[in-house]
């Protein structure tokens, strides 16, 4: 049912009467119906990539309510550029599976495996396949894995699940400057074979990841390429919907019956979503930022959070994609090829996510009653386009993006 409430703006376009809620419901389904803006929507003022990248940040600048650890390191000069939290041991969720593909791998080479471990890797990697880490968890060792990565690497936060769950991989322990060092042991010290089998697919990474959930937040998001990937999410109560097919479950590692806390005192409980990888031309700079999100954070606004603070990060080799921010209501909000309806779905956008809008154009008139709209915002990071109605702004064209060039 499409339930339509007030939004504070007080142009006349976002203060729907509920008697058209009949009408809206209609154009539902077209775009899987996404509830009309409300108070306190994920609508922030716009801002340019300019304003949101400075050049030398005193320091992180962390969104309220979330908790980071954070640390990035150029290879260049061999200095960190950031450290924030960076020793603080966070529940890895899939950032885990770095050290079960480096598990492995280790006397291993990646021209010797099995075309079906091929295929695992390749999946647990690129998508971050779950039922991949089950079956390198549970064949190998289950928590020896973690033991033997922490000798073998010299790992000083990183721990085990805690007992009692020994069979979830996702509440080993790891801390920023941890993950780091796992970066640091793959591109300087792992066999060539090995750094390059991981790093390639780590560069391929699949917005859509298995699961269905968009996973390209954070360094996907707040850098051009080149760059590499390995995201990690846990317990949001949302489904994923990225991609043209339908929504699936959303991902139950952690399950209901987890405890407030782990080893050391890490949280198990409240959403995750931590963003690793690395930045520039030959990999220059690793990038850290692990973050907890209050409970009850929607996965949209836990992604515009951890977004946020990424472009706040002193990254060498980095650089900042071009257009403005913002923010974006409804739910399933369609990416479409072209700037009109029809058999032409590209991906939905996670709901109330903040997206970095290229440039503009007129396209088929749409209407989410009470709002009509020919207006489409390009997203250059997406390669599609969203009707205006869904950017968070009270005016149909938005007054600071250009028009998009003839042939886009």
């Amino acid at each position: 049912m499409l339930r339509i409430s007030r939004h504070s703006p007080t142009h006349s376009r976002r203060t729907p009467p509920r008697t058209l809620a009949a009408a809206a419901a209609l154009l539902c389904l077209a775009f899987t119906c996404a509830a009309l803006p409300h108070s306190g929507a994920a609508a922030a003022e716009p801002r340019t990539a300019d304003d949101t990248q400075p050049t030398a940040p005193l320091t992180p600048q962390v969104p309220a309510g979330v908790t980071a650890g954070v640390a990035v390191f150029d290879r260049q000069t061999g200095t960190f550029t950031e450290q924030l939290n960076a020793s603080a041991t966070f529940r890895s969720a899939s950032v885990v599976k770095l050290l079960l593909a480096l598990d492995f791998l280790w006397n291993r080479s990646p021209a010797d495996i099995p075309d079906a471990d091929r295929a695992r890797l390749d999946a647990m990697l690129r998508s971050s396949q779950d039922s991949a880490a089950n079956h390198y968890w549970s064949t190998y060792g289950g928590p020896a894995i973690a033991d033997r990565m922490i000798t073998r690497l010299g790992l000083v936060d990183t721990a085990p699940p805690p007992a009692g769950y020994e069979g979830y991989w996702g509440y080993t322990g790891i801390s920023a400057r941890d993950t780091v060092k796992i970066y640091r042991h793959l591109l300087e010290t792992a066999p060539g074979d090995v750094r390059d089998f991981i790093m390639q697919r780590l560069r391929q990474s699949t917005r859509c990841a298995s699961d269905s959930f968009d996973q390209h937040f954070g360094i996907a998001a707040a850098f051009n390429r080149p760059w590499a990937v390995k995201q990690g999410w846990s317990a949001f109560s949302t489904k994923g919907a990225c991609g043209p097919g339908s929504s699936t479950s959303a991902r139950t590692q952690a399950g209901s019956t987890a405890p407030a806390t782990g080893a050391a005192g890490v949280d198990l409980s409240r959403p995750a979503l931590h963003t690793t990888g690395t930045v520039g031309t030959g990999d220059r700079s690793i990038v850290a930022v692990l973050t907890l999100h209050a409970d009850g954070t929607p996965y949209g606004k836990a992604y515009t959070d951890l977004g946020r603070l990424t472009r706040t990060l002193n990254v060498p080799g980095g650089t900042a994609p071009t257009g403005t921010w913002y923010g974006t209501w409804g739910s399933d909000v369609a990416v479409r090829n072209d700037p009109a309806l029809g058999d032409n779905l590209l991906t939905r956008l996670p709901a109330g996510v903040e997206v970095l809008v290229g440039c503009q154009k007129r396209g088929q008139a749409v209407s989410v009653p009470p709002y009509t709209n020919d207006w489409w915002a390009y997203l250059p990071q997406y390669g599609g386009y969203v009707t205006n109605i869904y950017i968070s702004h009270p005016d149909n064209q938005l007054p600071d993006v250009p028009l998009c060039p003839q042939q886009q």
